[in-house]
């Protein structure tokens, strides 16, 4: 009778959640013309205007669960601050050095309020890296809400069995996107924005990281189960570079936006990369309650399938390429 009270209690932040997003989201789908409009670019895979800024949805439904969780909120005021710079950037456009300036206080102020197992300098990267590399990845129908559904599913069953608190938090994280993920499906009828991507980035890496400190799970354990992300992104980081890109600047380089334009499309990319994040979710979980041994090796198990993933994405571009199709209209 115990589990069941704790488990009921761990799933009140996700139950007010829930709703509560769906209420704004609806809110603001009701009042689109009034949201920023994601226009379509060169460096853009749609072909139509889309309102942006759903992301406030997440965060109202989530704030509205999260207040009946126990224990400091030492993220409260870091991840306020970057809502409220994605905000801006998402309505009027901020500098990418004031937007960097923002995010690395805010990171800073969390590992000042919670110092993590890992060098500081280190975890602050880390935390500003997955809050850009979030939105990165947030160009295709669908991604980066069920990335967010998928790890922060992940993050609230390794927390429930570690016995910690925080498991209806993460839940609730999961709980309050589910709205959006409905909404953003293919044919997406509203974007996440800054206001929404980056926030989640910088969740999943501060939520990570106090799991590793927690003894809640090892530093496996995020890296598995947000690996589609970060391995996508930051391998085409490392390419950028080594090509002496413009790294900083939106483009349509990204292994997921060679797929769409490959053919796949935005649902046959979701299905491909959901496939991809719900076996790294599941795995992480999986490893962590029954052979948590194993889990390093899944680690190095799951980026080789992404390497195979990756390296067949490319060869079918650059035979594209080879081919000489005009690459502007795909």
């Amino acid at each position: 009778m115990t589990a069941l009270a704790d488990l009921a209690r761990q799933g009140l932040p996700a139950v007010i959640a829930a709703p509560v997003s769906w209420a704004v989201l609806s809110l603001l789908l009701r009042y689109a013309d009034r949201l920023p409009l994601d226009r379509p670019n060169p460096r853009s895979l749609h072909a139509r205007a889309v309102p942006r800024g759903a992301g406030l949805a997440i965060w109202a439904g989530w704030l509205a669960g999260s207040f009946w969780t126990p224990g400091a909120k030492t993220w409260l005021f870091p991840l306020l601050a970057v809502i409220a710079i994605s905000l801006l950037d998402d309505r009027r456009g901020v500098h990418i050095g004031v937007r960097l300036a923002v995010q690395t206080a805010a990171a800073a102020l969390w590992v000042w309020l919670v110092p993590p197992s890992i060098p500081p300098l280190i975890a602050v990267v880390a935390i500003m890296w997955m809050a850009n590399l979030y939105n990165f990845m947030d160009g295709s129908d669908g991604l980066a809400g069920t990335m967010t559904v998928a790890g922060f599913g992940a993050y609230a069953a390794a927390a429930f069995y570690a016995g910690a608190d925080e498991a209806g938090l993460f839940l609730a994280v999961a709980a309050a996107t589910a709205p959006f993920l409905y909404q953003n499906a293919p044919p997406a009828r509203v974007f996440l924005g800054d206001v929404g991507a980056v926030p989640l980035g910088f969740l999943a890496a501060v939520f990570g990281l106090a799991g590793v400190s927690e003894a809640w799970w090892p530093l496996w354990f995020p890296l598995l189960t947000f690996l589609p992300f970060i391995a996508d992104a930051s391998i085409t980081l490392v390419y950028r570079m080594l090509r002496r890109a413009r790294f900083w600047e939106a483009h349509r380089e990204h292994f997921y936006q060679r797929l769409v334009r490959l053919g796949w499309g935005h649902t046959g990319t979701l299905k491909l990369y959901g496939a991809l994040m719900l076996g790294t979710a599941t795995s992480a979980v999986t490893a962590l309650v029954w052979a948590p041994q194993l889990g390093p090796w899944l680690t190095v198990g799951w980026s080789a399938v992404l390497a195979l993933v990756y390296a067949s994405i490319d060869y079918h571009w650059r035979r594209r390429r080879g081919q000489g199709i005009d690459e502007s209209k795909c």
